[in-house]
């Protein structure tokens, strides 16, 4: 449970940086893409015995790869143009998906307890969402849905990585890398997107937020997800919202609410 808190934590905080380096030119799929090669390439030492997985296991790590390569990027194009809470709150809308996906992809009973502390953290996002005068929360622009598509895949993967009683935490982790490293730099060459015109530190910085921030995040939830049923890891990876609030506090001109205040506590 430690290691989802701190993950947690941590993806709440990363859009700070991640819009620091956005501000010095380095921005949308180039970022994404040097963020998660610089993590694949530093846990090569460590990941890459692991490869032969994919061939022995590749039924569960492909998909994984795809489903956790989108989730990613799309946080990451959200977070970068939208509002944070808002992409944080629809991307965490992930509970709702995990436990169908839990059921149908390896037979998770749900007890009630569970049932009842998924919809209390739901109603916590639901009150941290709610804006009186532009109506019931709904996707309402591309980051919005770029958020939503996210913590749809995001939940499917925690589902796959649940679903692997095979394939190992390297290997987990190391399919996420590769599948964010092919199919941000798929999209750059599909839609011919130039590369920015930064300067090597800016480069560093992203190399260093890769290997400090992506590398050491996406480990600790993928040990945490694999020891843990989906439907409480779903609820404990929430606190990424109480992290979010904090950080958008602390660190830009918004200010949250007592509403909002308690739905992050719920």
């Amino acid at each position: 449970m430690l290691c989802l808190l701190v993950g947690a934590s941590m993806w709440g905080v990363i859009w700070f940086p991640m819009r620091l380096l956005e501000g010095h030119g380095l921005a949308g799929i180039w970022l994404t893409f040097i963020l998660y090669a610089a993590a694949l390439v530093a846990s090569l030492p460590r990941t890459a015995g692991s490869l032969r997985e994919f061939v022995t296991d590749w039924r569960t790590l492909v998909p994984l790869a795809l489903a956790g390569g989108w989730a990613n990027i799309a946080f990451v194009l959200a977070i970068l143009d939208g509002n944070v809470m808002r992409v944080l709150l629809l991307f965490y809308l992930s509970p709702m998906w995990a436990v169908p996906l839990a059921w149908l992809l390896i037979g998770e009973r749900v007890s009630r307890f569970s049932l009842l502390t998924l919809a209390v953290a739901l109603a916590g996002a639901g009150l941290l969402l709610w804006e009186p005068t532009q109506g019931w929360p709904w996707p309402r622009g591309f980051a919005d849905w770029l958020a939503l598509s996210s913590g749809f895949t995001f939940a499917l993967s925690n589902a796959l990585v649940r679903k692997s009683k095979n394939a190992s935490i390297s290997a987990k982790a190391l399919s996420v890398w590769i599948g964010v490293t092919v199919l941000s730099y798929a999209l750059i060459a599909l839609f011919a997107v130039p590369a920015p015109a930064v300067g090597t530190s800016v480069v560093a910085g992203a190399v260093a937020l890769g290997v400090g921030g992506i590398l050491l995040m996406t480990v600790l939830v993928q040990y945490g997800v694999t020891h843990m049923p989906v439907y409480r890891s779903a609820v404990i990876l929430l606190f990424e919202l109480v992290a979010g609030a904090l950080s958008q506090q602390l660190l830009t001109e918004e200010v949250m609410t007592p509403t909002g205040w308690l739905g992050g506590a719920l």
